[in-house]
């Protein structure tokens, strides 16, 4: 299939991103009525965090139809530094779609790192050279036979979320979300305004007022109702 390659965010604005965590801006997605956390995609050591673009793979069933390369392969050759490269293979924990080999190639390349919508092998490997990968689970199940590449750098799904190339991935503790790169400047500016109502909030907790008179001054429950 033809590589497809959207509008690429300035550095700057996808670096603006590191100062909030998912939970910021699952919330600002919410306010804007984007989709917002994928859950179930979860650091599968303690990864540092990611944010970057995307670089996609889709992934299909083994059959009649093969795949010039191996799966990854052309992802890995087409990703820029700081790249995040994301895996559709379904929600899929029964075979691995990512492992040590890929895994080097991507982080001599500059690749900052892996989310995958299904499984991946070689955990021990991959620790040893801290290789950021955010999964649903490990496996030891080879993808050769199982499954192929269906194509990269094309439209995909991580865990219901659209997710296009060159869409904005952040990824922590608390699992994965995915910016939508042309609402990006919006979701930052929401993300800060909460981000500050919050810090705020504790400030006054930390002061000792009452949790109770604390909500009702900043509208706590209604902090994500939309315009």
């Amino acid at each position: 299939m033809e590589c497809f390659c959207g509008e690429r965010a300035e550095d700057s604005l996808v670096s603006s991103f590191r100062k909030f965590s998912t939970t910021n801006l699952s919330d600002a997605l919410d306010k804007l009525g984007l989709k917002s956390g994928v859950i179930g995609i979860l650091p599968a050591f303690d990864c540092p965090k990611l944010v970057g673009r995307a670089v996609t793979i889709k992934v299909t069933a083994y059959g009649m139809v093969k795949s010039r390369y191996h799966l990854g392969t052309e992802a890995i050759e087409a990703a820029r530094p700081g790249d995040i490269i994301v895996i559709d293979n379904g929600g899929r924990k029964d075979v691995s779609c990512w492992g040590e080999v890929l895994s080097y190639a991507a982080q001599i390349k500059g690749v900052a790192g892996v989310v995958i919508d299904g499984a991946f092998r070689d955990l021990d490997a991959i620790r040893e050279i801290r290789f950021p990968v955010y999964a649903r689970g490990v496996v030891p199940v080879t993808a050769r036979g199982r499954i192929t590449q269906e194509s990269f750098n094309q439209l995909i799904q991580c865990g219901g979320a659209q997710v296009r190339p060159s869409d904005i991935i952040v990824a922590d503790a608390s699992g994965v979300v995915v910016i939508p790169v042309e609402k990006a400047e919006e979701v930052l500016s929401v993300a800060s305004e909460l981000l500050e109502k919050e810090t705020a909030m504790i400030e006054e907790l930390k002061r000792g007022i009452p949790l109770i008179e604390v909500e009702k001054k900043f509208q706590y429950e209604k902090m994500l109702k939309q315009p």
